[in-house]
């Protein structure tokens, strides 16, 4: 199928063996997707031709070969104003998940809550689960993280009631801002069928061997470690082991008129991408 893609975009004709072919083929198809991918250095991405199990179609993945805390750069570092800070993180937390597998800070809350806690939120049951199922001794409970303590760490920067609204910020951090959200609603405006930034769990398990076995959590995230390392650690060990969820989308091949459409839907998503690294990399100084 990728074979009558690169045909029709008068690829190299002629007779070839089979091996030759197939490798003129992925140079083709490889190199066009490596043109759009490599403006992004926020996350290593890799695209994948997989076949499926019994009847399911061909499909190309978009995958995530990074792992850990992606790179805020002023947001986390600088000493810009806090509501300027919030509001950029606020926005990167309500829209990278579309297209990168990320987790945010809500996801490690839940996380820690169900290992630790079974669930609960509030101090005091906390406790009871610690020496309850934990056997913990009440004694060392000072030492031990608890829901309102886990609150506490974040950093100002982190807390979306912390955010200016738009119209307060100065004009190049609001331009960075919408041109984000802009991207995003881009990405999500593109019909299902068509979208390669997206992914449904059981029919990605059809596609790639050994899932089940694989952390559910993605392997990036926007919580900071310099704040959270043992939290991080903790639900991050069995990605490390086992691997992780590290799909960004899955894209069922009908047939090769639809290579273009998942490249339409491709380039929206770097380009969404592209304008959340123009945030990250922004120089507060100059606003």
């Amino acid at each position: 199928m990728v074979g009558r893609w690169v045909l029709s975009r008068g690829g190299p004709t002629g007779a070839f063996t089979r091996v030759g072919a197939r490798r003129q083929i992925e140079q083709v198809f490889i190199g066009a997707v490596r043109e759009i991918l490599d403006p992004i250095d926020l996350a290593e991405l890799r695209v994948s031709v997989l076949h499926g199990e019994g009847a399911n179609p061909p499909a190309i993945g978009v995958f995530c070969s990074s792992a850990g805390q992606l790179d805020l750069g002023w947001i986390e570092d600088s000493d810009a104003p806090i509501p300027w800070r919030a509001a950029a993180y606020q926005a990167l937390e309500e829209t990278l998940g579309r297209v990168l597998p990320v987790f945010g800070y809500d996801d490690l809350f839940e996380e820690i809550a169900m290992y630790y806690w079974e669930g609960e939120t509030d101090d005091e049951a906390a406790r009871q689960c610690l020496i309850n199922y934990h056997g913990a001794d009440p004694d060392d409970l000072d030492e031990m993280s608890l829901p309102c303590e886990m609150n506490a760490r974040r950093p100002d920067w982190m807390l979306c009631e912390n955010a200016a609204p738009l119209c307060d910020l100065p004009d190049g951090l609001r331009t960075r801002i919408e041109r984000l959200r802009s991207g995003h609603s881009a990405v999500n405006a593109v019909d299902p069928e068509h979208d390669a930034w997206q992914f449904e769990s059981e029919t990605l398990s059809d596609y790639v061997e050994g899932l089940d076995e694989c952390a559910h959590l993605p392997p990036l995230t926007l919580v900071p470690a310099e704040h959270f390392a043992r939290e991080l650690d903790d639900v991050g060990r069995h990605g490390m082991e086992m691997g992780f969820t590290d799909a960004a989308g899955l894209y069922a091949l009908s047939d090769a008129d639809c290579i273009d459409d998942w490249f339409t839907s491709l380039k929206l998503g770097v380009q969404f991408l592209i304008s959340a690294q123009d945030l990250i990399n922004l120089d507060p100084s100059i606003l």
